[in-house]
Formats: C-alpha cells, structure tokens, sequence
C-alpha cells in the first residue's frame, strides 16, 4: 500500500532497515520508523494546524506507544489522546500531556482513581454509566473532571468493533442527568470516524457523523454550555486541517498523519508528511510451487499489503490474500526470484500495538548519518538490542 511511496519519498529508509535485518542488527518482523521524518511531520502538523486555528491531540497506538516517537512529536505538538488506560499510562511515564482518554476505549471503572491522577484535559464518556463512574472518581479526588460526549456514530459509518455512543435523540435527556453530576463538566463532543477518504480519488470527506458531532455541540449550547470542544478525528493530516477548521472542529486526532501513512498519503505522492517506516521481514522457505512465506508477526488484517521487495534481487512479489482463518505464522507471496533467508520489505497500513512486532527506531537518516538508537515491543517497552552491527549505516 505504500511501499512505492517509501522508495521514492524515503529511500534512505529502505536501504537502512535492509541492512540492519542483513546484518542481523534487527530481526525478521520488526518495523524501523524513522525518527526525522516523524518529527518533521510533526512539526509541519503543528505549523498547519496553528494557521488553521486547531488544537491537535496526537495518537500513538499505531506506532507502537514507542516513547521515542512520542518524546519527538511532543517538541512540536505537546498534547496527546489515549485510545485506552494502558495507553494513559504510556504516554503519562514519557512525561507528555494527555489531552483526552477513553476516544476509543472507555477507562475502566477501577482505573479511574489512577488515570485522573495525571490530569487529562478530557475524559470521553459513551452512556451515563461511565459519566458517574468519572464524577464519582473525580469527587473522591476532590476536583470535576472535563468530559467528552462520545455521540454515536451515524447508520453506516462506524468500523466493527467500535460501536458505542449516546444517540443524538437521546443526548438531551443524557444532558439532564450529566449535569446533576457534581464531578463532571460536560466540555465537548466527539465520535469517530468524522471523515473518510473515497476509495477512488482518495478526497477526504465529512462522513454523516461529522454533522452528528455538530448537531450535538449545537444542542448542549443551547442548554448553556460554553466553549464546548468538538474533536473530530478520522484522517487528521495536513490536507483535511482545513476541512476541520470549516466545519467548526475545535480538535483533530492525528496519527497515521505523523508516519506519512493516511489513506490520503496511498492515493497518492503530493501529500506533504514523509512516509515514515518500513516492515522488514525475511523469507521463511519456499512452497513446493515456489511461494515464499515470509516470518510473521506485524500482519495487521486490514493493511492492504500489497507487495514485497527483495532487496537482494530487486523482486517485486504480489502479497497473496489471507482469509479469515489466518494466523499470523506466516504471509505467502507469489513465486519469484527469493530464497529462504532473503530479507524483504513491505510498507503498508499498520496498528502496531496489535501486533507482536518488534520496533526499531532509527535516527540521523536526515542527514545521512543513520544511528538504531533503540528497539522497543509494540507495546513501547525496551527490549535488547539483536545481536549484530547497532550502527545503521548505508549498506
């Protein structure tokens, strides 16, 4: 899906997580981001967004909560979302501001007490249930915590797996009841996905919920509340900033936009954030029809991996379909000129916190003076370096 895009945008990178695998720096199934290209996104995010009159609340889920990466985008851009209470703490021990949590993932009940403790600016709620259960922690801290109404996402827009919201017919009477709530103050609204790319040309567009999200801050106002925040994260990147200031977002929620790596970046080449990492792998053996299957790990289900590239032979190998049954042991490609131990190269749509990859962070290619500063699970924790060069040098 974006390998094209990395060969032409960010060779360097490509070279270096070729080498680094070559000469067993990093092992079959890691991802190598490049920390320069993360951080000049997120300073051109910072740029565009203080031009659009925009607050940005960055993700990091997608790359694995890797505190490098986020110590890096927070020079530019100091406030982050959580999808989730592990995720708070994440970004809570890298020393960064979390501007809202529960996004996604509401906090559980008894992690309240904790999550509090490092001061969220919101806290998003999806039913009157979670709303009590944030004022009553809050109360116990002495102190009213700002909420977001998570709206429930129009007919058709929501993705599987993230259902959840307070109907817009029933927001007024979730209002009359949040508001007898001494530890919470309503302060904004938001639902997810509030813009979409058409598959085709790869626009960006408002999806129905968007208009949802709005109709919502409209009706709180009404019942007077003021300076009500309204995010509206779903393909936050330089392109759609615009779009969101239009429309009356206070917030958007970036994270593919700091890797170079949104639907926008597939469609095509003219989008300003550099692609940002690279997933490197190995071939595993050879099928009796002559398939490679790649070493697994990072196949994310809805990546769109479209092909490989063995850097030994300079094949471009199709990437077979997986069905639903599949387990990530293994990826097959179509046959070609690749053998067992060849390393290879994909780029494509990734959640690396999903995965079991391992992450590999490299700095200096900028400049061309590459450095494997670290290398880190996907859950952000250090891990030893593999065995092998630790310079990232150009082979």
């Amino acid at each position: 899906m974006f390998l094209d895009s990395v060969l032409a945008r960010n060779p360097r990178l490509a070279d270096c997580a070729a080498e680094l695998h070559r000469t067993g720096a990093v092992p079959p199934d890691t991802y190598v981001l490049d920390l320069d290209a993360v951080e000049a996104n997120a300073a051109l995010l910072a740029g565009e967004a203080g031009r659009s009159g925009l607050g940005l609340w960055c993700v990091v889920k997608q790359v694995g909560r890797n505190p490098e990466l986020i110590r890096a985008v927070a020079r530019h851009l100091p406030w982050f979302a959580a999808i989730d209470a592990p995720e708070a703490r994440a970004l809570h021990e890298a020393g960064v501001r979390i501007g809202n949590v529960g996004h996604l993932v509401q906090v559980p009940h008894r992690a309240l007490p904790e999550v509090l403790t490092w001061d969220p600016e919101a806290v998003t709620v999806f039913d009157l249930a979670n709303a009590r259960a944030v004022s009553d922690a809050a109360r116990r801290l002495g102190r009213a915590q700002d909420v977001l109404v998570r709206i429930e996402g129009a007919p058709g827009t929501v993705h599987p797996g993230q259902e959840g919201g307070v109907p817009i017919g029933g927001l007024a009477g979730f209002a009359s009841e949040a508001e007898r709530l001494s530890g919470i103050r309503i302060a904004g609204v938001t639902a997810f996905p509030c813009v979409r790319c058409d598959p085709g040309s790869g626009r960006p567009y408002p999806t129905a919920t968007f208009e949802l999200v709005r109709e919502a801050r409209a009706l709180l106002a009404s019942r007077g509340h003021r300076d009500l925040k309204l995010s509206a994260p779903g393909v936050t990147c330089a392109a759609t900033l615009p779009l969101l200031a239009e429309l009356g977002a206070t917030h958007g929620e970036p994270g593919h936009a700091l890797t170079g790596t949104t639907p926008l970046h597939a469609a095509g080449p003219e989008q300003p954030e550099r692609p940002a990492y690279v997933y490197v792998t190995e071939v595993a053996h050879l099928l009796a029809d002559g398939r490679p299957a790649l070493h697994g790990g990072g196949f994310y289900p809805r990546a769109r991996a479209s092909s490989a590239l063995i850097p030994r032979t300079g094949a471009r190998l199709p990437v077979q379909e997986a069905p639903a049954e599949y387990i990530d042991y293994y990826r097959l490609l179509a046959p070609g000129d690749a053998r067992p131990g060849d390393t290879a190269l994909l780029a494509f749509r990734t959640q690396i916190f999903v995965t079991r990859s391992r992450v590999a962070i490299v700095s200096g290619l900028s400049s061309g003076s590459p450095r494997l500063t670290g290398q880190y699970d996907a859950l952000g924790r250090p891990l030893p370096q593999a065995p092998g060069r630790k310079d990232a040098g150009a082979p």
